[in-house]
């Protein structure tokens, strides 16, 4: 016997993974700006950046880089992508990578303060993380599928097609 299988339009799967990626930038740009302005949402308990607080900001900033991901790949409909856009993905992930080394540095052993003290987000963290995000914005520019060539008619092209 031969099983009926649903089929989707193929739009609706490009539609989806455009409403996940924005729902899923939304939510991570709302985690971030709790991490990092925890005052707007009433809840700042310290003068000082903590653990937590560090956490939570790379957190939301991850979720940002999925959910910018998920959206410029729906973008991209069914043609393949060049070979800037794969070195963008990869150099986003990569300003991911650096902000989370960065914002995380006495918790891995590399910052000012080692672990057995209380973690410090400071200056040099602080520039870390955005060197991070800098390069995550020029890797997801590079990815846009609106700086990709488009192939030029020719003479030859527009003939044809007539």
């Amino acid at each position: 016997m031969s099983q009926i299988v649903p089929q989707t339009p193929k739009g609706a799967s490009r539609t989806l993974k455009k409403r996940l990626g924005i729902f899923t930038t939304v939510l991570g740009m709302l985690i971030f700006l709790l991490g990092a302005t925890p005052q707007l949402f009433g809840l700042d308990r310290s003068p000082v950046v903590g653990f937590v607080q560090i956490t939570v900001f790379i957190l939301g900033l991850g979720l940002l880089g999925l959910g910018g991901y998920f959206t410029l790949d729906a973008l991209w409909r069914d043609t393949p992508k060049n070979i800037p856009a794969d070195i963008g993905i990869r150099l986003a992930g990569t300003g991911y990578v650096i902000a989370l080394t960065s914002g995380l540095a006495d918790v891995f052993g590399l910052g000012t303060r080692p672990l057995p003290s209380v973690p410090f987000f400071g200056y040099w963290q602080g520039a870390g993380v955005l060197i991070g995000q800098l390069i995550m914005i020029v890797g997801f520019i590079m990815f846009s599928p609106f700086w990709a060539r488009r192939p030029q008619p020719t003479k030859s092209n527009k003939k044809r097609r007539k």
